[in-house]
């Protein structure tokens, strides 16, 4: 993967499949929208919330691949991220719909 902090999907997909679990997703969308459908595996850290709960939630070791509603969102997400001290933070590029595109595994009502 490229030294961007935008993450493809497709490449994301492919750690995923390749079983490589030194990672955290985060859905920064609220917890009602998460319930309804998200990226497999991913945790649910609402947008409002990831300042207060990074910190206890995340590793800072751990790469962090970052999404919301859209684009703008994962990017605010990820500045907040790495302004708490989380250094490898990515945004994924194109949220859910991007990750659903390409046959990712989705979970959720």
């Amino acid at each position: 993967m490229s030294s961007s902090l935008v993450a493809d999907v497709a490449d994301l997909k492919s750690l995923l499949e390749w079983g490589q679990p030194a990672f955290t997703i985060v859905d920064v969308r609220d917890r009602y929208t998460y319930n309804h459908g998200h990226i497999t595996g991913a945790i649910s850290i609402p947008l409002d919330d990831l300042e207060s709960r990074a910190k206890f939630a995340l590793h800072k070791e751990r790469q962090i691949y970052v999404y919301g509603e859209h684009d703008a969102h994962a990017a605010h997400a990820a500045q907040i991220l790495r302004g708490a001290g989380f250094t490898d933070v990515s945004e994924i590029q194109g949220g859910l719909t991007a990750w659903k595109t390409i046959g990712g595994a989705t979970e959720g009502v």
